[in-house]
Order: C-alpha cells, then sequence, then structure tokens
C-alpha cells in the first residue's frame, strides 16, 4: 500500500457492480488513526486546529505541506483516548474523510472515489447508509462523500502554495521535539520543519505584504503560536508512559523516531 495513505488497509475503487449491495455504518470510534503520529493538515483549517495542535510542516522535494502532530513516536497517536474515541474538539478533515479517499493519475487530470473495504463499518447487511440506489446510482449519502471529498482536493491545492511561498521566501527551518522523563528515558521526534521567527522578521515590507494580502501572513503566525500545544502533546505523552510503566512495571524504551510521511 502506498505509504502516503498511511492508516489506509485495502483501497480499492468504489463501483456500482462490486459494491452494489455495500453499506457505511456510521462509527464514533477513531482507531483507525492509531498507528501514526502525525497527519495533514489543509491550510483552511489551520484556524480551527491551531488551539488544539502543533502545526508544523512535511517538506519534501515535491511539496511542502502543514501537518498536525499526534505523537512523539511512531505509530502513536496521543489524541484517541482507550476506546478510540478523539480527544480533542477538532478533528482534522484527512481523519473525517476516512474510509474514502481519491486515487488520481499519473498526469492528476483524472480522481477516482476509493473506498478502504478494511473499515469496520463496510458491511453488505444493509447497516447505516447505502453507497448505490437499486438503480446503480450513487445514492445522496456517496454525493456528499465526492462534494467533501472534491472540496478536500481543492483545499490540497490551495495548501501548496502556501508551502511554496514559504519554501520561495526561505521561511522554514528543521526541528524537533525532545521528551526526556526522571527516568532517564527519552523521546524525540524530528523530521519536521518550522518557520523561523528571525527570518519572517528580516522579510521585505513589500513581501510582508503579499503575505498579508493573501492572508497567508495570519496563518503563519497562526502556525507560531500553535506550538505550544506541544505541551500538551508532552502531556499525553506522560499520561500513556506512566499507565506503560504501570501496567508493563519497567520503563519504555528510548524513542528516535521521526514523523510519518
Amino acid at each position: 500500500m502506498a505509504r502516503q495513505l498511511l492508516m489506509y488497509e485495502s483501497v480499492v475503487p468504489l463501483n456500482s457492480k462490486q459494491h452494489a449491495e455495500m453499506c457505511i455504518e456510521p462509527t464514533n470510534n477513531y482507531g483507525f488513526s492509531s498507528g501514526t503520529n502525525a497527519v495533514p493538515l489543509m491550510a483552511v483549517e489551520i484556524p480551527q486546529a491551531a488551539g488544539e495542535f502543533a502545526i508544523v510542516f512535511s517538506v519534501s522535494e515535491q511539496e511542502v505541506i502543514p501537518v498536525v502532530i499526534l505523537g512523539i513516536q511512531n505509530e502513536q497517536n496521543l489524541f484517541l483516548d482507550e476506546d478510540g474515541q478523539w480527544r480533542s474538539k477538532y478533528i482534522p478533515a484527512f481523519i473525517r474523510r476516512y474510509p474514502f479517499v481519491f486515487s488520481s493519475t499519473a498526469d492528476n487530470k483524472t480522481l477516482t472515489l476509493c473506498i478502504d473495504e478494511k473499515h469496520a463499518g463496510v458491511n453488505s447487511e444493509g447497516r447505516g447508509q447505502r453507497l448505490f440506489d437499486d438503480e446503480s446510482k450513487p445514492t445522496a449519502f456517496t454525493q456528499g462523500v465526492l462534494k467533501f471529498l472534491e472540496n478536500y482536493q481543492q483545499e490540497y491545492e490551495r495548501t501548496k502554495v502556501l508551502g511554496k511561498h514559504l519554501q520561495e521566501n526561505d521561511l522554514l527551518e528543521p526541528t524537533q521535539v525532545e521528551v526526556a522523563f526522571p527516568t532517564g528515558s527519552k523521546f524525540k521526534l524530528a523530521g519536521f520543519h518550522v518557520v523561523s521567527r528571525e527570518k519572517l522578521k528580516k522579510l521585505s515590507g513589500e513581501t510582508l505584504s503579499a503575505l498579508a494580502g493573501s492572508n497567508e501572513l495570519e496563518l503563519i503566525y497562526m502556525h507560531l503560536s500553535s506550538l505550544r500545544n506541544l505541551e500538551q502533546v508532552k502531556n499525553h505523552l506522560a499520561g500513556s508512559f506512566a499507565g506503560a510503566e504501570t501496567t508493563a512495571g519497567g520503563d519504555a524504551a528510548d524513542g528516535g523516531e521521526a514523523a510519518d510521511e
């Protein structure tokens, strides 16, 4: 499976023949996201997410995308409780779109709606929402999913523009988070970037004006403000670490994992 799909396990194109009887039963269990410590965030989500999550940037040769930190160790989501319930008020759209996702052709001109058949709510017994009606046409539910994913794709393209401008102005710098406990155990998260306040201050008035005019300057400051939420992630880690010690009666192993890409 493609690494960028993160929590998706068995993704197949949705079609009226193969999935004529398929239904999706609603669930509030987000356990499917337990194995990822960071997920992409669209720029339009930053105002809502900045109050609860630490927002950083994932940098690759292809693009720069905001992500929210969910855990310090690899394959660790500290924003889930023991019952698979989400701990924060805001849930990133990347999580909310599951079990659906678009696949694209090499030229990105054709998008195909796909579904993860391993999703716990998938069934053929009539539980929940049908995906196709008796005439093999997409139901209102499926049309709503398509609309959501189309909007997501549009916001994804806009988000790449933000990342491009951050790179063009050389505003990003690599950083890492390290948490140490009295027992001597250490956990480190690396492989992400943040905006440099010093570089931001040195931008010309013309560049700052352009960033302000596109509303990107406001998003940059929201990103910087959100970094204080790293303390919340550390507190969640401390709680899970303490619980693990109580259960296992020993220290957790040292961590040195990078964020999921």
